[in-house]
């Protein structure tokens, strides 16, 4: 086993790891593993001292004041917007729409684009890999509207079956929602190639890039959809606080979804106007400190190559693999090209069990069916446990994670 961290293509993990208040304490008398950046991120101080800096020095509501206050905390949350609008390569700052959260934005497009444009005749395909906040949206609306669900299963190996897709692909077909990375098992879609195959028959894509955008570069010029989400939480942002990506015209003919201060042009009991977009869909006060941290975030991302943290956590997730591959009784779920993920159980041991256990020895793992309960059923269990790796951990947390599998075996096998 290894028993110091990795350093690749001058990747020092230790000083980033310095960067993250929250890993440089202890959880029972020891040192933290913190193995679930999958379900949420850990926020470097680039980040904490952003939104502690608006908020100490200028905090004000945005867009309304003509002091100094208001305007200096517009431009920064303006600045944020543009941060991710470049992230993305977007167009225009003016495609990207701040929600609290991924689950939100898909909610927006169900609510807004879905409920004017998809008939009781039409059908949506989803995928089995897909987060329920991919899910749940689209069955509400369709017992509102009446359109069936078509859903691509996946391969023995955990791949998408792209061949299933393709027979699911006709012109009834309307929408199609793809997670862009399993948040389960670290699955990675081929979007570009499956956003082609949608728009040949005139379908719309919407692409939930909430794990990607952490782990690899998401251009949504190059993979052509009508619409990219992620969450901000997960890419070491602050909670609250998400992103909808969409072309200005696609959402300028949509209808509000919320309504309220600052997304209307014109009010009257008579009539009212709306603003374009981005305030179209910004009703209300925004969680003005959280989209500052967002495009802190991504600003501290930024300084490294995403080349240099694929092959960090590349190697991270092939040696835990490997290490895991030498203990009897231990199932691994997803592909070969799987990224930052290992999802897995152990014989004879309940996932909330182990889970319980890891945590005293200070091994943070998620534990259950990770908001996938339709990929659980096609795995044909229950949960799982799920380890991820992010751009803070090292090989020796994978170390401590093996001395935790092998301290449950003893307990419980």
């Amino acid at each position: 086993m290894s028993t110091k961290p990795t350093q690749l293509h001058g990747f020092d993990v230790e000083r980033i790891k310095k960067q993250f208040p929250a890993l440089n304490s202890q959880v029972n008398g020891k040192p933290i593993s913190f193995l679930d950046s999958a379900a949420s991120a850990q926020k470097p101080d680039a980040v904490i001292e952003a939104m502690a800096k608006v908020q100490r020095e200028h905090y004000a509501n945005v867009h309304r004041g003509l002091y100094k206050y208001s305007q200096d905390t517009t431009t920064a949350f303006e600045q944020a917007r543009h941060t991710v609008a470049t992230f993305l390569n977007a167009n225009s700052d003016n495609e990207t729409i701040f929600t609290r959260n991924a689950t939100e934005a898909i909610n927006l497009v169900a609510a807004s684009w879905g409920a004017e444009n998809l008939t009781s005749d039409d059908e949506i395909i989803l995928t089995v890999l897909e987060h329920h906040a991919n899910i749940v949206p689209w069955h509400m609306l369709r017992e509102k509207i009446g359109f069936k669900i078509k859903v691509v299963p996946i391969c023995d190996d955990g791949a998408i079956d792209l061949d299933a897709y393709q027979k699911l692909l006709t012109d009834k077909v309307k929408f199609v929602g793809l997670t862009h990375m399993s948040n389960a098992m670290g699955t990675i879609l081929p979007v570009k190639q499956m956003t082609e195959m949608a728009k040949a028959f005139g379908a719309t894509v919407l692409i939930d890039a909430s794990q990607a955008v952490v782990h690899m570069d998401v251009d949504v010029q190059n993979v052509d959809c009508d619409f990219l989400c992620f969450t901000g939480h997960k890419l070491y942002g602050p909670t609250g606080i998400g992103v909808l990506w969409a072309r200005e015209d696609v959402l300028n003919n949509m209808r509000p979804y919320q309504g309220g201060g600052e997304m209307i042009e014109k009010v009257s009991f008579e009539e009212i106007t709306y603003k374009d977009a981005p305030a179209r869909f910004e009703a209300g006060t925004p969680a003005i400190v959280e989209a500052i941290g967002l495009g802190a975030a991504i600003d501290w991302l930024g300084q490294f190559d995403t080349a240099d943290i694929q092959a960090h956590e590349r190697d991270i997730l092939d040696y835990a693999i490997q290490e895991m591959q030498k203990i009897n009784g231990v199932t691994l779920y997803g592909p070969d090209d799987r990224a930052s993920i290992l999802s897995f159980n152990i014989d004879g041991v309940h996932p909330h069990d182990a889970g319980t256990i890891f945590d005293q020895m200070g091994v943070a793992v998620r534990a259950g069916h990770h908001c996938a309960q339709p990929l659980m059923q096609a795995l044909n269990v229950s949960s799982t446990i799920r380890a991820s790796f992010a751009i803070y951990n090292a090989r020796n947390d994978v170390d401590r994670l093996i001395e935790a599998v092998n301290k449950v075996k003893k307990l419980f096998c």
